[in-house]
């Protein structure tokens, strides 16, 4: 029997303007097979890297968790790898969430109060944007890595809110660009406000066995609160919040994408541990980096690639039918790259995105730069 229930119009208007500009999702599992898109930054879920560690701690586990933590979901495990992770990342402790989203907007909707400011960078991660429009604390967004806008705000609020956060990505998502982490850490001093830093796409990149730009540039202890998502170089799934002591007890009283939700099972704890344990001896990391240095001395000027030094680099290609036709083009010949369109990003900054990996040849690399420069 026909489904008879009516859409509401509104609804499908929206779906059909997405139609209409190129912009409409879909899902697809029927992936090109030379990989540039992949967050699997070190192959450690694709080349099973990760699963031949997993084997060495394998135990007799629970498929289920049975339950929140704060119910019946927490265990040992928990414990054992959240003190492993803020050991690794040179901090007092860490929360583990069920994925960079959960912790993102845990975070974001529950530490800021009311009386609070929050600024962001305007290329801030969706997740990000949606903690803060949960939060009661005023907020405004900054440039992109402008540090004179961000100071700009700052000279003007200053006096204005009793606890100021300033959040930023160190590694972008949609450009692969850094944050000036230094100089932002320069004005949280000067101006008495707290850092939080999402360190999606730098774990395992950058820093001292993969531990992120905080790492790299020295100002781990710099920062409130370090976010860590697994989904990405890590090849699992989860994220952490790295912190005091007192930014755990508070999350796990007030997080309510901590507090109600199912724990992650005991399986998902134990691939972290494992790709943690692969983090300080892993020779993929340092392969990633040959591949990102040939990567930026094989680039055609005269190709619009957005600068970078990170695993992810991008060509701008102004409008959504470009940008797809060039991701087909690419398809045809095996190569696995996205576009990404607007809304995603702004109108006219529509491009392709592509993700470098540990096991990427140079023939393939070179194949790629080929095919986009023609």
């Amino acid at each position: 029997m026909f489904d008879k229930r009516k859409f509401p119009k509104k609804l499908a208007d929206l779906i059909s303007a997405r139609k209409e500009n190129f912009s409409l999702r879909k899902l697809n599992y029927n992936y090109p097979i030379i990989d540039f898109s992949s967050n699997d930054y070190l192959g450690f879920s694709s080349h099973g890297l990760l699963n031949e560690e997993l084997q060495s701690l394998k135990k007799s586990i629970k498929v289920g968790s049975t339950g929140s933590r704060l119910i019946s979901g927490n265990s040992s495990l928990f414990n054992e790898v959240e003190t492993e992770i803020a050991t690794f990342h040179h901090d007092e402790s860490s929360l583990l969430f069920n994925s960079g989203y959960d912790a993102n907007v845990g975070l974001l909707s529950s530490l800021p109060q009311k009386g609070d400011l929050i600024l962001y960078d305007e290329l801030i991660h969706a997740s990000i944007i949606d903690g803060v429009r949960l939060s009661f604390a005023t907020h405004y967004k900054f440039e992109h890595n402008s540090i004179i806008d961000l100071e700009q705000l700052l000279k003007r609020h200053i006096n204005s809110f009793n606890e100021i956060y300033i959040v930023v990505e160190s590694v972008y998502s949609m450009d692969g660009d850094h944050s000036p982490l230094k100089e932002i850490v320069a004005l949280t001093k000067t101006y008495n406000s707290n850092l939080i830093v999402d360190e999606a796409h730098a774990i395992g990149v950058l820093g001292q066995h993969g531990r992120g730009l905080c790492n790299e540039l020295n100002i781990e202890k710099d920062c409130f609160a370090r976010i860590y998502t697994y989904g990405k170089a890590l090849g699992c799934h989860g994220a952490s919040v790295v912190g005091s002591n007192d930014l755990k007890e508070y999350l796990i009283n007030y997080a309510r994408s901590f507090i109600y939700t199912t724990a992650m099972p005991e399986h998902s704890l134990l691939a972290i541990k494992a790709a943690y344990i692969l983090l300080e001896k892993t020779n993929e990391i340092e392969e990633l980096k040959k591949n990102i240095e040939y990567f930026n001395n094989q680039l055609n000027s005269n190709l619009d690639f957005i600068e970078s030094r990170s695993a992810i680099h991008c060509i701008l290609k102004s409008g959504n039918i470009a940008v797809q036709q060039l991701e087909e083009k690419l398809a045809k010949d095996n190569f696995f790259v996205k576009s990404i369109k607007s809304p995603t990003v702004k109108t006219y900054k529509e491009r392709i995105r592509i993700c470098l990996h540990s096991f990427n040849t140079k023939e393939e690399i070179d194949n790629l730069l080929l095919l986009i420069s023609e």
